[in-house]
């Protein structure tokens, strides 16, 4: 798990108002690799989409931002991202109840809850790297202080005191890491 909060130089680009609003922090997710090491899981679809627990990690990522009040998400897309495409452009239909009228072909759906966010979804190019991805989103990102995660960055960090804490110490970045536990190799003979 790998998260990161930078600070940009003012820019304004056009976005929706909701997208514009002075409190919003962005919060980009990288998810335009091969996800090689999930090869038997990543032929059909993008390391994000890989489920967990009947989910996307793409999915978990977002909701754990969104707990903590970011609810603006630029995904920058690559490999496979018509995949990530549909499932945001069917995710309001999947996640919400729905009659549909066979005769018309008419669907109606009911009230449930539904969450809140602005989804932008970046096509970043297939073999682009990680920072020629960030580069392609900066117009979208010059106007304040960002977040920035991989597409595989499930994780359980308190997002208002890791920006608290950028802040505070004036940085133009701040990275958040975890040290894998050390792996022991065990040979039988």
């Amino acid at each position: 798990m790998d998260s990161a909060v930078v600070s940009a130089a003012p820019h304004s680009h056009q976005l929706s108002q909701h997208a514009r609003s002075p409190q919003t922090v962005k919060v980009v997710i990288l998810a335009g690799g091969l996800g090689t090491r999930l090869a038997e899981e990543t032929e059909v679809k993008p390391k994000p989409m890989v489920e967990v627990g009947g989910q996307p990690m793409l999915w978990h990522i977002m909701k754990g931002y969104a707990a903590h009040g970011f609810r603006e998400f630029f995904v920058a897309l690559g490999y496979k991202g018509e995949v990530i495409k549909r499932y945001f452009l069917e995710y309001h239909g999947m996640i919400k109840n729905v009659t549909v009228e066979l005769a018309t072909g008419t669907a109606s759906f009911h009230e449930s809850e539904m969450d809140d966010w602005v989804v932008h979804l970046m096509d970043t190019g297939l073999k682009t790297q990680t920072g020629g991805r960030l580069k392609r989103l900066q117009p979208w990102l010059e106007d304040g202080t960002f977040m920035l995660t991989y597409g595989d960055g499930v994780c359980n960090v308190d997002f208002n005191q890791l920006l608290r804490f950028h802040r505070e110490h004036g940085r133009i970045g701040t990275l958040t890491a975890v040290r894998p536990a050390a792996r022991q190799v065990v040979r039988s003979r």
